[in-house]
């Protein structure tokens, strides 16, 4: 395990964290403006590359007892520190009773994904003759990132847009008059929401959009993220896509309606000019999955983790569903030698109220991702936030003032949601050792209070090495 450990630090997933806090440019994701200015690089992270002294459990429990005893974390908390190197569990409680993950759930999502799809894999959206002269047919594949023209790229840099795909497709219609658009949404299956999902979180709340496998900027009606508060959503993503690109390609937006693509059909259209249903006009592709992986980690995308959920059935041959996402994942956790038994999920988001996952889940999964045993894993650390420094971590660690000596060496994913707040993650001790934790609270009164008790944890195993 040790040196799985050593040789995942750099190289490795963590590398790009290091290269981050020493001022280096980020290969993989694009740095985010800080709200907070950025914390100064830390010599404990550099001296990552070397084995530290091995913790103590005695002194981890003394240290973290008072804190995991208070008030602000509500009646219950579920919590597991393991040593990363020696695979020694330095802390728990309620560790194998499953609790509400919230956004946590998203470290499942992105660990099976990559397993599932590869790091490299792109997904995307096609337009092929309809089956009369002039209809046309945007099929949706699925990537949620696709834009709708340039100014869009700042929410997702990279992203797929749709206007290239229009472009593509008036030249290959040439002289022929669109005459109608079609959507096909066919590749995803089921409910467009999932069990435990309250009606403001889809609109106008925006915590969520309908899944459905064409949209524009995860289905938002304009580019934008906001930490808090949600984005407006669309009501029928797909359609409003659909009446877009009609727009792009001068057909009328008043005839766009759902639908299948024909059948059959050449690999590209007809070179003799004959109208060929089927036949391909156009596409475009996403930047590779970890690009799609980063975003979802680092802005806690749920309309993103719902698309990777569903690439994970469909890389597995089941319905691309709420409950063939779910199975799919379960089974990629035990393929990986993971106790997939301890997740019960009705979404690959964690918005869902009804999701159950253990904190011996999360740890395990984030301590398989650092041993560098499964390197297509390791990509998950590109998109975890750190710590006072990137995604939804960026304002956290900075009250009890305490709490900053782990901003720049935590990298974990948040959850909350009412009632329930938690983070899942690595760090790197005083001592030099990579720890993987969890901590699920539920039922604290103020979730600001719950958030900066939570960091307290991580922030004294940091101070600590114990």
């Amino acid at each position: 395990m040790l040196a799985g450990l050593v040789g995942i630090v750099r190289p490795g997933p963590v590398d790009g964290w290091l290269d981050a806090l020493a001022g280096e440019p980020d290969r993989t994701t694009p740095a985010p403006a800080p709200a907070t200015p950025e914390p100064t690089p830390t010599p404990v992270l550099v001296a990552a590359e070397t084995d530290g002294a091995a913790p103590d459990a005695a002194a981890v429990r003394t240290a973290l007892d008072p804190l995991v005893n208070a008030a602000a974390l509500g009646p219950t908390v579920h919590i597991q520190v393991l040593d990363v190197a020696s695979d020694t569990i330095l802390y728990e409680r309620n560790a194998e009773r499953p609790t509400t993950p919230a956004s946590t759930t998203k470290v499942l999502t992105a660990a099976t994904v990559l397993a599932a799809r590869g790091a490299a894999y792109r997904l995307e959206t096609r337009v092929v003759a309809g089956s009369t002269p002039g209809e046309v047919v945007i099929i949706g594949g699925g990537d949620a990132t696709l834009a709708v023209e340039e100014d869009d790229r700042d929410l997702f840099p990279g992203a797929a847009r749709l206007d290239d795909l229009a472009e593509q497709v008036k030249a290959a219609l040439g002289d022929v008059e669109p005459t109608r658009v079609v959507v096909d949404v066919s590749l995803f299956e089921g409910p467009e929401t999932a069990p435990g999902w309250e009606a403001w979180d889809v609109s106008p709340g925006g915590q969520v959009a309908r899944i459905q496998s064409l949209m524009t900027n995860a289905g938002r009606i304009e580019p934008v993220h906001n930490e808090f508060g949600g984005d407006p959503r669309y009501t029928d993503p797909a359609l409003s896509a659909g009446k877009l690109f009609a727009r792009m390609i001068g057909s009328s937006q008043t005839s766009v309606k759902k639908g299948t693509a024909p059948a059959g059909g050449s690999p590209s259209a007809d070179p003799a000019g004959t109208w060929t249903p089927g036949a391909e006009l156009g596409k475009v592709q996403s930047p590779p999955l970890v690009q799609v992986v980063d975003w979802m980690l680092q802005q806690s995308d749920n309309v993103l983790a719902e698309v990777l959920g569903r690439q994970v059935a469909l890389a597995d041959g089941k319905e691309a569903s709420f409950a063939g996402a779910a199975e799919a994942m379960r089974d990629r956790l035990r393929d990986l030698g993971l106790p997939g038994d301890q997740a019960t999920l009705y979404d690959a988001s964690g918005l869902s109220s009804r999701n159950g996952i253990t904190p011996t889940l999360l740890v395990k999964t984030l301590a398989l991702a650092a041993g560098g045993s499964e390197p297509a894993l390791g990509n998950i650390f590109n998109g975890l936030p750190v710590a006072g420094w990137s995604g939804t971590l960026e304002t956290r660690f900075a009250t009890p003032s305490g709490n900053a000596t782990a901003q720049g060496v935590v990298r974990a994913k948040t959850g909350t949601l009412s009632g329930v707040n938690t983070l899942a993650g690595v760090l790197v001790t005083r001592d030099r050792r990579v720890l993987a934790f969890a901590i699920m609270a539920k039922g604290g009164a103020d979730a600001t209070k719950a958030r900066a008790a939570i960091d307290e944890v991580a922030a004294r195993l940091v101070a600590c090495g114990c």
